[in-house]
């Protein structure tokens, strides 16, 4: 019985060991930018995983109609880079310095996804990454097999 217990745990290891090994593939876009990604902040807008895109944060200046519109536009060039658009949208993180503003002015936000929304966060922070930055917002898409 040990010895089978023994094979076993050898075995367990070995194929964890296996699927630990195995590089991940990713496809890369960033702003049309020769190498693909952005090495002085260290990011990349978006990379694609198997049929799963994750889209950076888009950010706007402001929380008006436009500046939402703006980010929304950027998003859209984001998936369209990879083919996809907004119905391919699963998942939408957005961070802003004021919420009341955003849920003001949501029309311009549910206008890109034409009533097929996606599961959504929305938070109030403080601060974004650029100082003078008011909203971001990030995406998670599903590609079709």
């Amino acid at each position: 019985m040990r010895k089978l217990f023994g094979f076993l745990l050898v075995f367990q290891l070995a194929f964890l060991a296996t699927l630990c090994s195995q590089d991940i593939k990713k496809e890369k876009w960033h702003w049309d930018n020769a190498l693909k990604q952005d090495t002085s902040a260290g990011y990349v807008q978006v990379v694609k995983v198997d049929n799963i895109l994750y889209i950076s944060g888009a950010v706007a200046r402001d929380v008006t109609p436009e500046g939402i519109t703006r980010v929304y536009q950027s998003l859209e060039r984001s998936l369209k880079s990879f083919g996809a658009g907004f119905q391919n949208v699963v998942k939408e993180n957005l961070y802003t310095t004021d919420m009341e503003a955003m849920k003001k002015f949501n029309e311009s936000r549910k206008a890109f996804y034409k009533g097929d929304f996606p599961a959504a966060t929305w938070v109030q922070v403080p601060r974004l990454f650029m100082a003078d930055a008011r909203l971001e917002v990030e995406l998670v898409a599903h590609l079709p097999r």
